[in-house]
């Protein structure tokens, strides 16, 4: 892998483990003064030793968002942190179900949760990976409407986000090679426009893995 130094300190990262991530400055980061779309890099790695997770740097190399889940730790939930390690939102496998799906929370609550996701099954429509569906109100939880509709290739690393009027909002793919230099499938690239926020875009890349990532790299068990 490439090595370059993102700007962000990290321990884990500058000290045994040589590897690092590099994530170029760039022009189409999102900004206060416009609708130009965030550029994130997604490293499939987890910080912190004896741990599987998730390190996402943003275009100028800074720590955004981290996941980290220790092997021996609680495999029922995925708990999606900021750079500082505070919680932004819970995931939960949905027990009992019919569908593969999971419940996604605000902070570290596991009460009214903030939409859900099922993998979608349909040969004849294998382009179709998952469903994000908002939920109802606290009272009528039945209620559920699609908000999101994820598209694509996980393996190729290839996905799109579409909302419910077909507009791309969200994209996951592979990272540009460096000076000839190419990256490998755990590092790359989610771009996020205006229409959703950031963090439920990692959220979504999250449970794409799980679904799709193949049972040894799941960090639920």
């Amino acid at each position: 892998m490439t090595k370059v130094y993102p700007k962000t300190v990290i321990p884990a990262l500058n000290s045994n483990n040589k590897q690092r991530l590099f994530t170029e400055p760039s022009t189409t980061g999102r900004n206060n003064n416009n609708n130009s779309p965030a550029v994130l890099t997604v490293w499939k790695k987890s910080l912190l030793f004896n741990c599987d997770g998730f390190t996402v740097f943003d275009s100028k190399g800074n720590l955004v968002f981290r996941v980290d889940n220790y092997a021996a730790g609680n495999k029922a939930e995925i708990v999606l942190m900021d750079a500082s390690g505070s919680s932004l939102l819970t995931i939960r496998k949905k027990r009992l179900s019919l569908t593969e799906s999971w419940l996604v929370y605000d902070g570290e609550t596991t009460t009214n949760p903030r939409f859900s996701v099922t993998k979608h099954v349909n040969i004849l429509n294998a382009k179709s990976l998952a469903y994000v569906s908002t939920m109802g109100s606290p009272k009528n939880r039945s209620k559920k409407n699609v908000a999101y509709e994820i598209e694509g290739s996980h393996s190729q690393r290839c996905c799109v986000v579409y909302d419910d009027k077909r507009r791309h909002i969200a994209e996951l793919k592979r990272k540009e090679a460096v000076r000839g230099v190419a990256f490998g499938g755990d590092v790359f690239r989610l771009v996020v426009q205006s229409e959703i926020d950031s963090t439920v875009a990692m959220a979504l890349v999250v449970l794409l893995d799980q679904m799709f990532g193949g049972s040894s790299r799941r960090l639920l068990s």
